[in-house]
Order: structure tokens, then C-alpha cells, then sequence
């Protein structure tokens, strides 16, 4: 479970991005909808422990994020639209980090790395690598050990054909096993079908969308009026 308390957050002072929201997100797969600039990635990224809210309170599993750091990150996988990752260690070093970080054994980092197709690099350092290997290398490492909340921006941006199936395969199952996954795309049709709740990102607050519609047509429509920053179920 995901916990948001009150939550602020201003990159610019008397700027709001974020003002007052409350949010809980459990089980399944949840999408965050609206249009550029409107926060999305912000709370993605709150969520995650990327940034400290400016007020408020974060929650993961009932550990706060910022006082009980450890215990929340345990399980906590994030999987940014930017893959910046520290540009002279390599990928295997970085692997090796997030085992150690989450109590996992070693293979389990060269396990993932095979998963997403990066294993014959894995002696690399990150600026060798390309934009879309470096987004592989990203997912590799939420791949580590069983996140129960996956916070996914754009991403399916960069990858190829394969690692998009892999990944989507992969929300799938963990949507399947009772993790939180909350995703943030441009491309909500291949997540679409499994979503099982809404949020439209709008004026600094996180609106729920209500019932999602079964038939595709109509669940399709809804949400992409939602990403647009139109009103959907939510006013």
C-alpha cells in the first residue's frame, strides 16, 4: 500500500505542483492520467523517495519514507522516464548495489540482467551504454528480489519490441501476484485492459476516475480523455 498524507510539492516557490493530496493506492494497476506538465511524474517521483515532499507524509506498507527509509524501500521498485544512473560505474556494479539493498544475493542481479537482455554487458559502465540499454538496465535492477509497489514512468519509451512484451509481461504478473504497479505513459493501450483504477493528475490535486468501464471502447475513451486533461468520472 501507498500513502500519501497531505502531501505539498513545489519546484518553484508559489508554484505548486502538488497541493494537499491525499492518496492511497493498493493492489493492482493503477494509471496516472493527464496531460504534460501537470504532475505526473512529480508524484511518481514522491512516491518513490526521488523527492521529499515539501509537507505531508509518504508512506510505504505503513513505514514512512523518510524515517523508516530502509523498511519502505524494500520493497519499493522505480523504474524513471530518465534512466540516470551513475556514469562510470558499471552495470554489474549497479546491480550488485541494489542486491546488497534489498537483501538479495548477488545472481540475483545477473539473473536480471540476463532477463532483460544485458548480461554480455554487464562489464560496461553506464555512458557506454545506449539510451534504450540504459533504460534495460534500469528495469533490470526493479527486477531484483519481489516488489510489491512498482512506480513505472514512460516505460516503454526507448525499448524495442521485445523488451516492451517482456515488460508488459512482466506488470502483468506482478499485477497477478497483488502488487501496487502505478504507471505513467503516453501509450495507455497496451495498459489499458489490465488497468484496474484511474487517477487524473489536475491543478495540483489527484482525482479518482471511479469505476473504469468493461467494455474497451468505452474504458479507452475515458482515458485517453483523462490523459488529454479533460473531465472524465472525476467531477
Amino acid at each position: 500500500m501507498i500513502r500519501l498524507h497531505q502531501v505539498s510539492f513545489a519546484y518553484r516557490e508559489a508554484e505548486p505542483v502538488l497541493s494537499g493530496v491525499d492518496l492511497e493506492i493498493g493492489p493492482g494497476l493503477t494509471l496516472l492520467l493527464g496531460p504534460n506538465g501537470c504532475g505526473k511524474s512529480t508524484l511518481l517521483k514522491l512516491a518513490a523517495g526521488i523527492e521529499m515532499p515539501d509537507s505531508g507524509r509518504i508512506e510505504i506498507d505503513g513505514h514512512d519514507l523518510w524515517t523508516d527509509e530502509v523498511a519502505a524501500r524494500r520493497d519499493l521498485a522505480y523504474v524513471p522516464e530518465q534512466p540516470d544512473l551513475t556514469p562510470y560505474a558499471t552495470v554489474r556494479e549497479i546491480l550488485d548495489l541494489v542486491c546488497r539493498l534489498r537483501g538479495e544475493p548477488r545472481e540475483r542481479g545477473r539473473e536480471a540482467l540476463e532477463r532483460v537482455g544485458l548480461g554480455m554487458l554487464a562489464h560496461r559502465s553506464v555512458r557506454e551504454l545506449s539510451m534504450g540499454q540504459r533504460r534495460r538496465a534500469v528495469l533490470a535492477a526493479a527486477l531484483v528480489g519481489t516488489p510489491r509497489q512498482v512506480l513505472l514512468d514512460e516505460p516503454l519509451e526507448a525499448m524495442d519490441r521485445g523488451a516492451r512484451e517482456d515488460l508488459l509481461a512482466w506488470s502483468g504478473r506482478l499485477v497477478e501476484s497483488g502488487a501496487a504497479v502505478v504507471v505513467v505513459s503516453h501509450e495507455i493501450e497496451p495498459f489499458a485492459p489490465r488497468a484496474t483504477r484511474a487517477l487524473a493528475v489536475r491543478g495540483g490535486r489527484c482525482l479518482d476516475a471511479g469505476p473504469l468501464p468493461e467494455e474497451p471502447g468505452e474504458r479507452l475513451a475515458l482515458l485517453d480523455r483523462l490523459a488529454r486533461g479533460a473531465k472524465g468520472n472525476t467531477d
